[in-house]
């Protein structure tokens, strides 16, 4: 079976001693990042910089001119060379594509796309016969579903947007080492997907359809506003399928695991979920994502000489060309900044999260999380929920991604 037709979302993971070693790592990671921050804030491997505590964490997000996203070289293999904002700097052409982003991605669509999350939530429970998986079975295609209809990218034909966006997703977020496998796929489907927007591009302009960011991109064109080229269009839209949809799957999941390890966090979100209290119900998913987040950090490319921690006892030079790694799990649990950080706490502020990173690129898709995420598990925590028996009951990953994770309800 070729890429592009493939249904399996997740390449083949580790097997035996190697599955087994790449969980060691990931579960010994916060006692490493416990240590780090104590006694080594700012360490160097090679030609890479880990920064641990909160406050280094955000300055190193803040500070673009010094440290740069590192995405753009991939993105040029997804975008066929074409310039998204995810890889730029802070630049004119940067501001002008993200404000032009924010006329068609709308605040007032926040509401519908939580109505609309949690009722496909539901049905998809109310039809399980007491027992659903959750990273696939849920999340996955309540996202993927969601997303692509409001974008306005439905499935390509003999396609599945799920196996092309996670692969491009894999790609470009979690490939450090360049696996010539997955380039190989990502060779068919990135052209493929590409291909795929402009056709249905065409297609929305020969028979208007419906209101969604496709439509209102093209309204938008027909008024000659900047950065609605049909060209710039379907390369807005790729970014948000490849850097969108892939990541629900991945935390939602993660964040059930945390709640069922946590009996009287479970019930608090049970409660909040079947009074109908969606603030409170974002608090305990959102505290859950922060004992088990999206990754560990984010890694950004040192741009020109500098510092980090100036004017603390820990301060470290950088040179350009190096790499940091901005470890915003282990921020999110620093005493200095997040009070009681190993209490599970749904009432903290909003400040105490870096889940979607700071200042310039902060996730462009972060309301459509707050008004989606905790919608997706509400239909479930609104029943007698527990964990399956077995092995199906505990959450298994593949490397960065939640794999399956399997729960069963009155």
């Amino acid at each position: 079976m070729s890429a592009l037709t493939s249904r399996d979302v997740l390449r083949p993971g580790k097997k035996g001693l190697a599955r087994w070693i790449e969980g060691r790592v990931f579960a010994l990671m916060p006692y490493a990042f416990a240590f780090f921050r104590r006694w080594k804030p700012v360490v160097k491997f090679g030609g890479m910089t880990l920064t641990s505590r909160y406050d280094d964490v955000r300055q190193v997000f803040a500070t673009d001119p010094v440290f740069g996203t590192p995405y753009k070289a991939k993105l040029d293999v997804i975008m066929g060379g074409e310039p998204f904002f995810l890889g730029m700097g802070d630049t004119p052409l940067y501001h002008r594509d993200t404000d032009a982003m924010r006329m068609v991605v709308l605040p007032g669509d926040l509401p519908e796309l939580g109505r609309r999350t949690e009722a496909m939530a539901a049905a998809i429970v109310a039809a399980a016969p007491g027992r659903v998986e959750v990273v696939d079975t849920l999340v996955r295609r309540v996202t993927f579903s969601l997303l692509g209809d409001y974008f306005g990218v439905p499935d390509p034909v003999g396609g599945d947007l799920r196996v092309w966006g996670t692969r491009l997703f894999e790609f470009q977020f979690a490939d450090p080492k360049g696996d010539p496998a997955l380039r190989a796929e990502v060779d068919q489907i990135a052209p493929a997907l590409r291909a795929h927007i402009d056709a249905e591009i065409a297609k929305r302009k020969a028979a208007p359809g419906k209101d969604d960011v496709l439509s209102r991109c093209l309204a938008l064109q027909k008024k000659g506003v900047p950065g609605f080229s049909d060209v710039e269009i379907r390369t807005n839209l790729m970014g948000f399928i490849v850097g969108g949809p892939p990541q629900p799957p991945m935390v939602v999941p993660q964040a059930m695991e945390q709640l069922l390890r946590r009996p009287q966090a479970l019930a608090g979100a049970q409660a909040a979920a079947r009074a109908g209290d969606d603030d409170l119900l974002w608090g305990y998913v959102v505290e859950a994502m922060r004992f088990d987040p999206l990754a560990p950090g984010l890694p950004r490319n040192v741009l020109t000489d500098g510092v980090i921690a100036a004017g603390t006892a820990h301060q470290a030079a950088v040179k350009a060309g190096d790499t940091v790694l901005a470890a915003f799990a282990s921020a999110m649990m620093d005493p200095r900044r997040i009070t009681d950080p190993a209490r599970f706490d749904p009432h903290r502020p909003a400040s105490d999260y870096i889940h979607f990173g700071y200042e310039l690129h902060q996730c462009f898709g972060r309301h459509i999380n707050r008004a989606t995420l905790h919608r997706m598990l509400k239909p479930l925590l609104q029943r007698n929920v527990r964990r399956a028996s077995g092995g199906a009951g505990r959450l298994v990953k593949n490397g960065p991604f939640a794999e399956s994770l399997t729960v069963v309800f009155d």
